[in-house]
Parts: C-alpha cells; sequence; structure tokens
C-alpha cells in the first residue's frame, strides 16, 4: 500500500515522507469520466433503472435524475450562464440541492457550495467574494428564512439585482413554490429553460474540460477570512473514484448522506461517489438521531459515513434495539479523534464489516490519507491511513505536508495566500501536526492553524475572534476549543470587557448566537482583566489551553 517511509534531515529540518501507491487502488476517474457532466450522463446510462434518490416521498431512478439534470442546465443556459460563471448553492441537503447543483456544473458553471449554518452577513461575504452570478438558496429552514437573512445582510448598495450589496448577483432562484419579488421560484426558473434545445444542453456538459475549475470550497484559515479552494473536475474524479475504491462502495448500497452537501464529504464522498458506483442516495437535511434510525430501518442503509459523534450516538440511543441496522456494512469516519472503543463496538455491536478512518481538507480535495479494508482496529483508531494513490505526504518539522493530484489548483484570485499555502514545487502546508507510523499511516497530534471540531464542523479561533471583537463591550478576545462529551469540542471565549462595561457571558453568548453560525458560539465566556502575551505582545494560548 505504501511505496516508502522515511525520516531523513534537509536543511536542519526534519522530514518524514511517505507515499501512496498508485496500483491496484487507483481508478483514474478523470480518464474514466472526463468532468462531472461527464459522470452524470455515464449513470443515467449505466444505472437507468436503478433508484438515486430517495427524498422524503419522492423517489426518482437515475435516468430521471439525468432528464432532471439536463433541465436544469438548461435553465441555466437560458439564464445566461456561461463556462467558468460561479453558482452558490445555499440549502440543506436534499433533492433540489443534487440537480440544482450538478445542472450548474453541466452548464458549465463553477460550484459555490454555503455553508447552511451561515447567517446572512457569512454567506454574503462568500457570495461577493467569489463574484457568483446566480445563487439557488432554500426557502425557510430550521424555522430561518435564509432570503429574509440575506435581504437584511445585501438589501442595500449601488448594485441593481436582486441584492443591490451584491452587484454581481444577477439571479436569485428560491428552491420553493413562493418566491419574492425580484426572486424567482425553482418552478419558473426551471421552465423558462424548456426552449433551450438538448443538443445545446449536451453539447455545453460536452465541452467542459477535466482541468476546468468544478467547484470552489470556501474554507477559513489563520486571517480569518474565507477563502476559496478551486478544484478542478479531474481531481474531483480522481479523488472519488479512489474512495469509491478504498471504501468498497457497491453498486445496490443504500447511502444515508448526513454530512451536508455543502462540505466536501458530503458533496464528494456521497453525490460524486454514488453516481460512480450506482449507490441509493437517501440525504438527510439535519442530522437527528432518531430520524437516522427510522431512516436506517426502513431504507435498508448500508453506508453511513460521518464524524465519530454520529455513530456514539446510534451506539448509545436507548432504543437502539428497536430498529433494524442489520443492512449497515460500511462507515468511514474522521474529523476528530475516533476511540478504539468506538470501532469496536460498531464492529461487534452492529456487525459492521467495514469500519475504515481517513483525513482530508479541503484544500486536498478533502481527502489526504484513509485506512484500508483489513487494517487492524488499533490502526483505524489511532491513525487516519496511509496516503492516498498518486500522493505524497511528507511531514516537516512535525507539520504534515501533501503533494500530488488532490492538491487544490490554489485559492480563488488570492495568489498571496496561494503563495503561503503550496511551496513552488507544489507542496501543500496543511497546518496540522502529525506523526507517521513505519507503514506510512499518518496520526493528527495537534494543529497550528488552531482549529478545533464541533460535531464534525470546522471552527476557526480567529473567525470567530474577529466577529466577536464587534462587540461593542468587548476591549480584546481569545478563543480556544475545549472538550465536550457531545460534540467532541467547542468554543470558549476570553474575553476583556470595556471600561464600564457591565457585560455578562449569557449576553456575549445570546449576541454571539445572532452573528455566527450555531457551531461557531462560544459554549462558555471567561472575563479576564487582560489576556496572556509575550514580550512583543503575542497571544500566549497555550497559557489559556492551560487554564481551560
Amino acid at each position: 500500500m505504501v511505496d516508502g517511509c522515511a525520516g531523513e534531515e534537509r536543511g536542519g529540518r526534519q522530514v518524514g515522507a511517505a507515499r501512496g501507491n498508485d496500483s491496484p487502488e487507483d481508478p483514474r476517474g478523470d480518464l474514466r469520466w472526463g468532468s462531472v457532466p461527464g459522470l452524470v450522463a455515464d449513470a443515467a446510462a449505466r444505472f437507468a433503472g436503478r433508484e438515486a434518490v430517495v427524498d422524503g416521498r419522492t423517489r426518482i431512478t437515475y435516468a430521471e435524475l439525468g432528464e432532471r439534470v439536463e433541465r436544469a442546465a438548461a435553465a441555466c443556459i437560458a439564464a445566461g450562464l456561461v463556462p467558468g460563471d460561479r453558482v452558490a448553492v445555499w440549502a440543506p441537503n436534499g433533492l433540489d440541492w443534487i440537480v440544482s447543483a450538478l445542472g450548474a456544473v453541466s452548464a458549465g458553471a463553477v460550484l459555490v457550495p454555503l455553508n447552511t449554518r451561515f447567517k446572512g452577513a457569512e454567506a454574503a461575504y462568500v457570495l461577493e467574494r467569489s463574484r457568483a452570478r446566480l445563487l439557488f438558496v432554500t426557502g425557510t429552514f430550521l424555522g430561518t428564512s435564509y432570503v429574509a437573512s440575506l435581504r437584511r445582510a445585501a438589501g442595500e448598495g449601488a448594485g441593481e439585482g436582486p441584492l443591490p450589496g451584491l452587484p454581481d448577483l444577477e439571479q436569485v432562484v428560491v428552491l420553493a413554490d413562493d418566491a419574492p419579488d425580484s426572486f424567482r421560484t425553482w418552478k419558473d426558473f426551471l421552465a423558462a429553460g424548456a426552449a433551450t434545445p438538448e443538443e445545446a444542453v449536451r453539447a455545453r456538459a460536452a465541452a467542459v474540460r477535466p482541468d476546468a475549475a468544478s467547484d470552489i470550497v470556501f474554507t477559513s484559515g489563520t486571517t480569518g477570512r474565507p477563502k476559496g479552494a478551486v478544484i478542478t473536475h479531474a481531481q474531483t474524479l480522481r479523488c472519488y473514484a479512489i474512495w469509491s475504491e478504498l471504501a468498497g462502495l457497491r453498486e445496490g448500497d443504500r447511502y444515508l448522506i448526513v454530512n451536508p452537501f455543502f462540505h466536501t464529504f458530503g458533496y464528494k464522498a456521497g453525490i460524486i461517489a454514488c453516481l460512480m458506483r450506482g449507490a441509493t442516495m437517501v440525504p438527510q437535511p439535519v442530522f437527528n438521531v432518531d430520524t437516522a434510525l427510522a431512516n436506517i430501518t426502513a431504507e435498508r442503509i448500508s453506508v453511513l459515513p460521518g464524524p465519530p459523534t454520529l455513530h456514539q450516538s446510534l451506539l448509545d440511543h436507548p432504543h437502539r434495539d428497536q430498529y433494524d441496522l442489520s443492512a449497515l456494512r460500511l462507515v468511514v469516519t474522521g474529523a476528530a479523534v475516533v476511540p478504539l472503543r468506538l470501532v469496536e463496538r460498531l464492529r461487534g455491536e452492529l456487525r459492521i464489516g467495514t469500519v475504515l478512518t481517513a483525513y482530508g481538507l479541503s484544500e486536498a480535495s478533502g481527502i489526504v490519507t484513509m485506512c484500508r479494508q483489513g487494517d487492524p482496529a488499533g490502526v483505524i483508531a489511532e491513525t487516519s491511513g496511509r496516503a492516498i494513490p498518486g500522493t505524497e505526504v511528507r511531514l516537516v518539522d512535525g507539520e504534515v505536508w501533501v503533494r500530488g493530484h488532490n492538491v487544490m489548483q490554489g485559492y480563488y484570485e488570492d495568489p498571496d495566500a496561494t503563495a503561503e499555502a503550496v511551496t513552488p514545487d507544489g507542496w501543500l502546508r496543511t497546518g496540522d501536526v502529525g506523526v507517521l507510523d513505519p507503514a506510512g499511516n499518518l496520526r493528527i497530534t495537534d494543529r497550528i492553524k488552531d482549529m478545533f471540531i464541533v460535531g464534525g464542523f470546522n471552527a476557526y479561533p480567529a473567525e470567530i475572534e474577529q466577529c466577536l471583537g464587534l462587540h461593542p463591550d468587548v476591549a480584546d478576545i481569545a478563543v480556544v476549543g475545549i472538550p465536550d462529551a457531545r460534540l467532541g469540542e467547542v468554543a470558549k471565549a476570553y474575553a476583556v470587557r470595556r471600561a464600564g462595561s457591565t457585560l455578562t457571558a449569557d449576553d456575549l453568548i445570546a449576541w454571539s448566537r445572532r452573528e455566527m453560525a450555531n457551531y461557531k458560539v462560544p459554549r462558555e465566556v471567561e472575563f479576564l482583566a487582560e489576556l496572556p502575551r509575550n514580550a512583543s505582545g503575542k497571544l500566549l494560548k497555550t497559557d489559556l489551553r492551560a487554564r481551560a
């Protein structure tokens, strides 16, 4: 599985390296399908009569999915989209997300998924930064009107489109039966594409090149400002053909996709992988353990990737024995420390034949290393597996560096940030600290970027601090991750009040809930007279973590 793993010293820096073996695990999806539209068309033909998506009471076959995607692509062309235009989707997991996203990509557009946890200002920033021309947005989700949220954030400005504060955004399509003035309903949008000839739609899809950008996934960094990682069609197809091969995804599998589609784990290890293998997608918009158990039983779910907290909640459910989970055969997890006991319980109590762990980040197409079927439970629990085929993993002074076909093309329109992240010879500096065992298995031990993971969501202290610092009564702020029994880690804020302020922890937490996605909101706030800093003024987060 690994060609070599060695340690050496270069230029005074400790270096260890492992290379993924290209054969026989690399099926080269980029060569087979060429582009995501090519994959969609192939799946519609190969798996025509097989069930493709189950979304509530709606059940469609692969042939029907292919037809719906073509209709959406026709509507995108009718709307004036040209190859390379950015199209955003801000909606929960569901059939409409799948069709709108694949339709846009089939029309040559570049997909920009938006986090459903975002507030209006956070979504508006990504829309502005990507210069998206078209947005597909849900109506109301979890009691929140996304349209109203966007209007509050970007309803005023110099532009003349549906949202004046976003002059590049020419059209907003609401994935519902009703839409406000200047917006369009999903039904009306699709109807407008009826006049677009089928030949034009298929020609547009066939013209998409493997090296063209397929998506831009925005991810935050130490600056606190989201940056868009650009990934091509070829990268997406090669990486997730490999993922599907290593995981052992099969035709006829039934895949409960709880991981959000706006995340690579949901979109690419979910939708794209299912298209490759002819698996049935069962999207679940929000993780609820009772709903998940009911879906697993009713739909005979066989594949359930997700963070460790998801699987732990299934195992610990007091009425688990009342559900038939016998069809489950494949679990892929990661994003946090995986207890050995969890792996043993999944294998022993639920009799799941394949339990694997993996490690990735948006800048590396979402996948860097992965365990292999047959690996011992200890390797699966204690490591994230080995470099995927066609790639290399190196440790430089403990930091994980990655090189290969999975490394992004760069950050969208941000050459300076790209140069900081990727070396001239193609190595991506991940910002994560790890160790490699003699077999090349990677274990992540720390995060240079201070990132912590809340229930599977990446939380970046710099981004949270930037928002909290806008509160009028906050003079100084620092955020660290602290352990949480349910979510793995949550944010804790250390704040310094402005003179004369009577701000309380509850006040700041309540304010935070109105301003940022819930997973970013501090669960605890502690007020200090001043934050610990060294002689040069650098914040000493190690002291704060020790205090926490």
